[in-house]
């Protein structure tokens, strides 16, 4: 079977912009829990400093194809003992169908990690839990913010950047 749009109830092809993922997978994680089984132990006081980064990265791999890491890095302390740290790159590949062309790289650096961020939040949780701490739940993140904020550094920092550059 071809690979061309399906045509819709007036025999025209559906040309609606479309988002698709191809793949998602796993490409790093790493959880460390250095100071067990002392850092299992019930803690005193109040509850730990969670620090989180979040980073996105994409390469396009194809005219319409776009591999995006999702990038989430993060360590709980109590007086700035570490009780754990993790480190876990999820990304996928997605299809980009009828996207106006300055609207791809939004697309890509938005739209695709919205879509990667609950797989990898539940992977950060499970990881957490399986190293004897109760699962850390990573509050929604604003990728929009997230994107503007790099399109300013980059601009502040007058970067000759490629399309795809976070």
């Amino acid at each position: 079977m071809a690979d061309s749009p399906a045509p819709n109830g007036n025999g025209q092809a559906d040309e609606a912009p479309a988002i698709n993922a191809l793949a998602q997978y796993t490409k790093d994680l790493s959880f460390e829990n250095p100071n067990a089984p002392r850092s299992l132990q019930p803690q005193e006081g109040q509850g730990p400093q969670i620090n989180i980064q979040v980073n996105v990265n994409a390469q396009q791999l194809a005219e319409a194809d776009f591999e995006v890491e999702l990038t989430l890095e993060g360590d709980a302390k109590i007086n700035g003992d570490v009780l754990f740290a993790f480190d876990l790159k999820y990304a996928g590949v997605f299809r980009m169908r009828n996207i106006p062309q300055d609207q791809v790289h939004p697309a890509v650096m938005i739209e695709c990690p919205r879509l990667l961020f609950p797989f990898a939040r539940q992977i950060v949780a499970e990881a957490v839990r399986n190293g004897g701490f109760p699962p850390l739940y990573i509050d929604p993140i604003d990728f929009v913010g997230l994107y503007r904020q790099k399109a300013m550094e980059a601009q502040g920092a007058g970067e000759a950047n490629g399309p795809l550059a976070s």
